[in-house]
């Protein structure tokens, strides 16, 4: 995984292999969705290194000892609507107690500005550690909003997931939010001038539920 202050892209082979069978425009919904599932959770490995684990006391078949597990009910996963529930099922699988928020935000097409529509998170988040899901980190607009929004809660951290980045997003979410740390497959090249990623690989939404 390369590093850069705050932004992280997972270069891992297995990560990269993946993505670029997703970026292919003859991928299937199915084999976008299950894609998207796998890839989901190898990232999640990475997101969540630095998860804080505890001892417990267990039993092996031959004694006692002391253990590391972690508090997966601590764990937030917070997805942007739609499209950041492609990322649920794969995440989930790796920290199954995690909870799980949603956020819907639409981009006005006139100004690319983003409206919330919908917000409903776990109580007590102040006591929590989010991931934010979305597979598309564009414009940045959206991103930043979300964390205006969950920053309201006081949460103990908050980091952001997506498989892909335009460097204007990274760069508006940097300046938005520089203490969030950004987890993704790719930067690719840059914004269309409707906002959407290039290379890239579609509209993320409409490749998992087929809508186009």
């Amino acid at each position: 995984m390369s590093a850069n202050n705050n932004l992280h892209v997972i270069t891992h082979p297995l990560v990269q292999h993946k993505l670029t069978l997703m970026r292919k425009k003859e991928a299937s919904t199915n084999s976008f969705r299950r894609l998207l599932n796998e890839l989901s959770m190898l990232m999640a490995y990475e997101v969540t290194r630095d998860m804080p684990t505890q001892a417990i006391e267990i039993e092996t078949p031959l004694e006692k000892m002391t253990a590391q597990v972690i508090d997966g009910k601590k764990l937030v996963f917070a997805s942007i609507l739609r499209a950041g529930n492609g990322i649920l099922e794969g995440v989930l699988s790796v920290v199954p107690g995690a909870r799980v928020g949603h956020i819907g935000l639409y981009r006005d097409p006139k100004t690319l500005v983003a409206v919330e529509y919908y917000f409903k998170m776990p109580s007590e988040m102040e006591e929590r550690d989010i991931i934010v899901v979305d597979p598309m980190l564009a414009t940045g607009n959206s991103a930043a909003a979300a964390i205006d929004r969950l920053k309201e809660l006081k949460p103990k951290s908050i980091k952001f997931m997506c498989l892909l980045a335009a460097p204007e997003g990274v760069a508006t979410l940097q300046k938005a939010h520089p203490d969030v740390p950004i987890y993704t497959a790719a930067v690719d090249r840059e914004l269309s001038d409707h906002g959407y990623i290039l290379p890239g690989l579609g509209d993320a939404g409409d490749r998992i539920f087929g809508t186009k």
